[in-house]
């Protein structure tokens, strides 16, 4: 056989010998890629990041007299490890802030404050390739925190929220979409009082990201959102639906930020003098903002 021959047929064996690229994994971490949804992504084992995320939100209705202001931001510190590939813990550390005045049933509020802290555990049950585009993962977030989220007062409360995640490539290396089904039971007691708290929220929340270029994605993200009295969705109180843009950039091979913006642009709210109101702005903000910085090591 003449040289030529073996060496084509050499680099033929290593050309088949080597995995197809269309079941290749993505270097794309969807955990974050979506801006409130979250992605199905874990990272591998051994993997640790730190994370700083805070949530801004504005807008509620304004008393029967002069001006009112509504800002709350709420911040989380947290830091995840990864002891198996589709397992991951997440220790977070929370902190609350907020503006209030003149607004309807609310507490004038000029403060800030620790407000508890809370673990994440996630499994991831399929990872997504280009051969296998779907990623599912759930996600169980036990939480103590110390503020009633609309009100600012204080409070004793447990939650327990729910999440199953899901993305799915629609174009390799393109574009993905995200969706997100939540149930989030609270139960507490205001600080002080003996007068108890039970609501409960579901969130269904869908995004879709375009690749601009390696380290850049934007796209659109629409969430429902439904707000209930009791732990178990019991009683129907208000919806909102909310509207805006995502973007996530990676830093450097270890760093990354992700901002988003959702404001409500539909909604209904059961609160007596409010029910022929377009949006509910008792149980949810007309704006917020997520911005959220992570860094792995």
């Amino acid at each position: 056989m003449r040289p030529g021959r073996i060496v084509r047929g050499a680099l033929l064996l290593g050309a088949l010998a080597q995995p197809a690229a269309a079941g290749e994994e993505s270097d794309v971490d969807t955990e974050n890629l979506f801006g409130f949804t979250e992605g199905s992504t874990t990272g591998r084992r051994g993997e640790q990041e730190v994370l700083l995320d805070t949530v801004g939100r504005a807008g509620k209705r304004r008393g029967e007299t002069g001006p009112a202001r509504y800002g709350a931001a709420s911040t989380k510190l947290s830091y995840q490890f990864d002891p198996t590939d589709a397992f991951s813990i997440e220790f977070g550390l929370f902190g609350d802030a907020r503006r209030v005045r003149g607004g309807t049933d609310l507490p004038d509020k000029d403060n800030g404050s620790f407000d508890g802290a809370g673990i994440e555990l996630k499994y991831q049950f399929l990872k997504g390739t280009d051969a296998q585009p779907l990623g599912l993962a759930l996600e169980l977030r036990p939480r103590f925190a110390r503020v009633l989220p609309v009100e600012g007062t204080g409070a004793n409360l447990f939650d327990m929220e729910s999440v199953l995640q899901l993305d799915l490539r629609l174009v390799p290396d393109k574009v993905w979409y995200g969706m997100n089904l939540s149930v989030e039971p609270t139960v507490g007691t205001l600080r002080g009082t003996r007068e108890t708290d039970r609501s409960s929220t579901f969130l269904w929340s869908n995004a879709v990201a375009f690749r601009l270029d390696s380290d850049t994605f934007v796209g659109p993200e629409v969430r429902y959102l439904r707000a209930y009295d009791g732990a178990f969705l019991n009683r129907f109180e208000g919806r909102a639906l909310t509207l805006g843009p995502l973007l996530y950039r990676r830093l450097s091979d270890k760093a990354f930020v992700t901002l988003a913006y959702a404001g409500q642009v539909a909604g209904r709210d059961r609160t007596p003098d409010h029910t022929r109101r377009p949006l509910d702005l008792t149980h949810f903000e007309r704006h917020a903002v997520r911005v959220k910085l992570g860094m792995e090591f």
